[in-house]
């Protein structure tokens, strides 16, 4: 059993372990706890719909287009639950005019995203207190995107704190095997799509900023995506560059509007739904190193949990 310990200045205290005490208080607590699932827009619990067996207990739309199927678990699980999330998939997969019902029936939607109804991709994530390492083995080998999520609750009097652990491929695994489902976003993949001069100038200036990252020994990952690069650790962002049409893009810095105005340059927009300032780029202009103070900042933030 393991044991967490909140040490402060003052005092260390031992926190107790509390387990969720049904599924429904597990669920209720991820799909109010929109941090745990900060790129996903939750759509609703309980999905029901068409014929398919079963129903996924959550499911979302994320900043890419994809359709999340959220399956939570309050108990251990195995490598049995892949098929069960395999149903929901291709429900989602097959059934896009059902999705689509329940996106346009949502008041507060993001209207910075952007679906393709069509060609609808599929987003898997499993969430439970504990998954059987032997799960990553089953998930290396389907087609689907798969996040395994293990969230935990200990407890110190009305605090709730939360520890919350992916799981990842096993290094030696990953390099003989790539994680299948996985589409790669490139330079090549962002000219099927994008201006081609712009995707030179977008690669150049993710390329700047992951140079300062390392440079500043920045404990964040780049990762590209369809629409943007981010920066993150773990699961969280803390800026990237993102696309905002064929031709131009822009840096997003995730902070409150209030400590965005307290830096310079000013920013171009907010939102609020994201938390994320923007500062359009212009190539051969904007200097990154005009943004080192905000950059720093930002991942300060993120590295103190604020």
């Amino acid at each position: 059993m393991a044991n967490l310990f909140w040490k402060t200045q003052k005092a260390t205290r031992a926190l107790l372990d509390k387990p969720f005490g049904s599924e429904d208080e597990f669920e209720r607590m991820v799909f109010s706890t929109s941090e745990l699932l900060k790129d996903i827009f939750l759509l609703t619990r309980q999905v029901r719909g068409g014929n398919k067996a079963g129903i996924p207990d959550i499911l979302g739309i994320d900043r890419e287009g994809n359709v999340c199927i959220v399956e939570m678990k309050n108990a251990n699980v195995d490598a049995d639950i892949i098929p069960q999330v395999l149903h929901y998939a291709f429900w989602a997969e097959t059934n896009p005019d059902s999705v689509k019902s329940l996106w346009l029936e949502c008041a507060d939607k993001p209207d910075d995203i952007e679906i393709n109804w069509d060609d609808l991709g599929v987003r898997i994530l499993v969430i439970a207190p504990s998954i059987h390492r032997s799960t990553l083995d089953l998930v290396n080998r389907i087609t689907y995107p798969v996040e395994l999520i293990e969230v935990k609750r200990w407890a110190e009097g009305d605090n709730a704190f939360l520890l919350v652990n992916k799981l990842e491929p096993d290094v030696a695994i990953s390099r003989r095997r790539p994680v299948s489902g996985a589409r790669l976003y490139d330079a090549t993949f962002y000219k099927t799509e994008r201006n081609s001069n712009s995707v030179d100038d977008f690669m150049a200036y993710a390329d700047e900023i992951n140079s300062l990252v390392k440079k500043n020994g920045w404990n964040l990952e780049i990762k590209f995506n369809k629409n943007y690069c981010g920066f993150k650790a773990g699961f969280f962002i803390a800026f990237g560059v993102g696309w905002w049409n064929t031709k131009t893009f822009g840096l997003f810095v995730k902070m409150s509007k209030a400590e965005a105005a307290k830096f310079r340059p000013k920013p171009d927009d907010y939102s609020d739904r994201w938390k994320e300032a923007y500062y359009e780029i212009l190539p051969g202009k904007t200097k990154v190193k005009d943004f080192v103070p905000m950059l720093s900042y930002a991942y300060q933030r993120l590295a103190e949990g604020r």
